[in-house]
């Protein structure tokens, strides 16, 4: 077993932090941004140094590739994002990154035999913070596999022309072009040329933590729904309009979200659901709301209990407090599963590593999620302190992040030797 250099895990944690520095402990680096145009310099500068090859494509996603005695075989891929949410950490995507990194200068430190090419990547947009949507490069690449309901949504001439959320004026496509990263698309991931693709990713929750394991072995990405409730009342003024008169759609809403969290609580206590998104008319203070419109989401891996929820805000009240109350699907995803011999090599890593680990899902979506139609696929998990992410607290201490690099490490060598 091979384990790697967590001295130099700590240097590149230190390094990739400065690029998009928010001041506080976290970074904000958008897709293309100068910040992570800094990022995948030092990419380069790192890869370079240890002899891996450089190639880009038409998404700007990276490939730095150490060549194996074989190289005509498909390749091994071990890919994350470096782009962020505002004010995120210096752990999410970067990580996976940072791993993949490591794995290579350990195989060529240590000249660790291989017969396939082994590639760390950067996928390009990963979390869609300034150009929606999310996993953006990864549903371009991987378009002609996803499911209808999936792919409709990454049409590369949609994705070309989505407009900056600072400045609508600017487009993905603009950035692409200015970045200095935009490649042939013959050099995309593709199911001809790579046998297998790895993400290593911090957790994103508390689960680990919590049980005291070093590794998650993940298996599957959560199905899951998003809804649309939208309540229809009547706006009057705030101070005239005594209470028995009033038809107040934020009122109406209320009562819906409180019936969705009992009824929902009755179902599989593994299932969790969301609002996290509101839109109120005419919002203003003196004025009763008129009109609400809010998001449900839920996620479970099993498409029954899905089912379920489905029943649950299907059977809602059609009339509440003097409101009217609809629904309407906004999109809705099925489990992923992970490829199980990858899975198990996974789990082989950790076991002769000597850490403790437990098999885990992931309620998140990545890049990982859609590549996993097109070739096969897994992640691997570390702890996040508290549960922390996307947010500026979030920590992952150094031991841990090279010990996810380690097992990355030795579940590519089975891989290679399979």
């Amino acid at each position: 077993m091979y384990t790697c250099s967590e001295k130099r895990m700590e240097d590149k944690i230190k390094t990739f932090s400065q690029f998009g520095d928010a001041g506080h402990g976290g970074i904000t680096r958008y897709a293309l941004s100068p910040e992570d145009i800094q990022a995948r310099n030092e990419f380069i500068r790192r890869m370079e140094a240890i002899g891996a090859e450089i190639k880009t494509d038409d998404m700007a996603c990276m490939y730095a590739t150490l060549k194996g005695s074989e190289p005509d075989l498909p390749g091994i891929v071990m890919a994350s994002h470096c782009d962020s949410v505002k004010n995120g950490g210096n752990y999410d995507g970067i990580l996976g990154v940072m791993g993949a990194m490591e794995v290579l200068e350990t195989v060529a430190a240590e000249k660790i035999p291989h017969k396939h090419n082994l590639t760390a990547m950067i996928w390009t947009n990963e979390e869609g913070s300034l150009y929606p949507p999310s996993m953006m490069a990864s549903g371009v690449l991987c378009y002609d596999y996803l499911p209808e309901n999936i792919r409709y949504k990454f049409k590369q001439e949609d994705m070309l022309n989505s407009k900056s959320i600072l400045d609508a004026n600017h487009t993905f496509g603009e950035a692409l072009d200015a970045c200095g990263f935009k490649g042939p698309k013959e050099n995309r991931l593709n199911p001809k040329d790579y046998k297998a693709m790895f993400e290593l990713h911090i957790e994103q929750g508390p689960i680990l933590e919590a049980a005291g394991n070093d590794i998650g072995v993940v298996t599957c990405v959560l199905g899951m729904l998003c809804y649309r409730i939208k309540t229809y009342g009547q706006a009057d003024h705030a101070g005239t309009t005594p209470m028995k008169y009033r038809h107040d759609a934020f009122y109406a809403a209320a009562k819906i979200l409180q019936y969705l969290h009992d009824e929902l609580d009755k179902l599989d206590p593994e299932l969790v659901y969301t609002t996290g998104e509101i839109v109120l008319h005419p919002n203003v203070h003196t004025v009763i709301p008129d009109y609400v419109d809010f998001s449900i989401d839920a996620r479970h891996e099993d498409p029954k209990v899905i089912e379920q929820v489905v029943k649950v805000i299907e059977n809602m009240p059609k009339e509440i407090v003097g409101c009217r109350v609809e629904y309407e699907p906004a999109w809705t995803r099925d489990t992923v599963y992970y490829d199980k011999e990858l899975v198990g090599y996974v789990e082989e890593s950790v076991k002769e590593l000597g850490y403790s680990y437990q098999r885990i899902n992931s309620g998140a979506g990545h890049d990982a999620q859609f590549c996993a139609y097109m070739i096969p696929t897994t992640m691997i998990f570390v702890p996040s302190k508290d549960g922390h992410s996307h947010c500026e607290p979030e920590f992952t201490s150094t031991k841990q992040c090279t010990q996810g690099a380690s097992v990355l490490l030795n579940a590519v060598l089975k891989c290679d030797a399979k």
